[in-house]
């Protein structure tokens, strides 16, 4: 069949996702036939550059081989198994390596689907330890004004992006923000270290006063994604977990973006020498091949639900938790890792990757160019009202597949692109950039 054969049916069946979708009568979805790669392939022959990881999951190119034989291994063996009173060799091994691999001191791992199940049952986690710690007036969250933590309601509530959340505040318990510690909102004089610190000030003040009431501050460690890939200083991870033990609040670390390399270490809390009490973890987990949540949580936390009585046990379940295809694929990713050395790799990628992209970062209309890790994003001073979508449809005609998040455009590519590819991206990105 044909791109525009597909074309019809998808837009008769599919309701697709964070997507108004009489767009799609001016601006064709794009059906893909098969992956290869950095490359997606749609089914008249034409090639895209996945310059945004398939929505940030894909790590090591589509159809990779060793992820998609240790799937193909796993289908022989066992497919899914239920993991309430049983359990299976996958779900143990990942278990073990992510907790050896982790912030020291998270050593029980609680699976999901996806990464807005993570941040649910890291929330309600929360919640529920401190009612079993004879604390339930410590109903209340916090997180960074900006922050976008998913799309469920428990997720949405500690969500601050009003695109998301604003339809459906009825619905909704609404939980405080403070300030983010955005390096770009640097005064004059001031480092992104004096923001952090600034930031956290905030912080300090809104604990001080509130502490009784909150269960946990909710982090993005190091970058901010749907607002814009907002990077900060590590400074702020540090002091946000010293005031939160001061407190007696719990911190939630949500890497399900920042995790597994993004930001130049395996995990961006490293990069503040800081361990949370929660750990969300999701999107890379599995290098993109099958849907998987995990939520590292310390002793401290697995003892307040560790009783007797039914009640105090954490009662929450999904039906494909730790699913044994899905387990299998996030071992096979960390073997890549470890195997690979991609860490260290990553570092030379980097910085060959920013030397690369140094005429974008100097085009006059580009403005805040900056990068962490395997993270580069900028904001483009357009008048283009409808600039996130018009410069969609500019990459797919030069065969680049980019999601502009409002006047940001942003790269976080496959670790497998080769400096060739990246090269192109720039290339025909600053195409873009020039008729903007």
């Amino acid at each position: 069949m044909t791109n525009e054969q597909w074309l019809a049916r998808s837009r008769a069946a599919v309701w697709h996702p964070c997507t108004q979708m009489k767009l799609h009568e001016t601006l064709p979805l794009v059906p893909i036939a098969r992956g290869a790669g950095a490359w997606l392939f749609d089914f008249d022959g034409r090639r895209y550059l996945d310059a945004v990881s398939s929505w940030w999951v894909n790590l090591f190119g589509h159809a990779n081989p060793r992820i998609g034989a240790a799937v193909a291994a796993q289908l022989d063996e066992l497919e899914h198994v239920i993991l309430a009173g049983f359990t299976h060799r996958g779900v143990v091994e990942l278990s073990e390596r992510l907790a050896a691999l982790a912030p020291p001191g998270l050593g029980h791992a609680f699976y999901g689907s996806d990464g807005a199940s993570a941040v649910e049952i890291a929330l309600k986690m929360a919640f529920h330890y401190w009612k079993n710690a004879g604390r339930p007036e410590k109903t209340g969250f916090l997180s960074l004004a900006g922050s976008y933590h998913g799309e469920t309601l428990g997720a949405l509530a500690v969500t601050d992006v009003a695109l998301f959340r604003d339809v459906y505040a009825p619905l909704l318990k609404r939980q405080a923000t403070v300030p983010s510690p955005d390096a770009r909102t640097a005064a004059p004089g001031e480092s992104a270290k004096d923001v952090a610190e600034r930031a956290a000030l905030a912080l300090e003040a809104h604990l001080a006063q509130h502490h009784a009431g909150i269960a946990a501050l909710i982090v993005e460690p190091l970058v901010q994604g749907a607002s814009g890939m907002v990077m900060y200083d590590p400074h702020y991870l540090v002091r946000a977990r010293e005031l939160a033990a001061r407190h007696d609040v719990l911190l939630i670390a949500d890497e399900i973006m920042t995790g597994f390399g993004r930001t130049g270490t395996l995990f961006a809390c490293e990069q503040a020498g800081v361990a949370p009490d929660l750990l969300c973890l999701s999107k890379g987990i599995t290098g993109g091949y099958l849907p998987l949540s995990c939520v590292l949580a310390t002793d401290r936390i697995y003892a307040g639900f560790y009783a007797d009585e039914v009640s105090r046990g954490f009662l929450h379940s999904h039906s494909y938790t730790g699913n044994a295809l899905a387990c299998r694929a996030a071992l096979a990713v960390l073997d890549i890792f470890r195997d690979d050395g991609v860490i260290a790799a990553n570092r030379g990628r980097s910085a060959r990757w920013t030397a690369l992209a140094a005429p974008l970062a100097a085009h006059p209309r580009v403005r805040g160019f900056r990068h962490r890790g395997m993270i580069w994003a900028f904001e483009v001073d357009t008048p283009r009202a409808d600039f996130a979508r018009w410069c969609f449809a500019e990459g797919l005609a030069r065969e680049l597949l980019l999601r502009p998040i409002g006047r940001t455009v942003y790269f976080m590519p496959p670790y497998i692109v080769t400096d060739d590819e990246f090269a192109l991206l720039v290339a025909r990105t600053l195409e873009i950039v020039d008729r903007a």
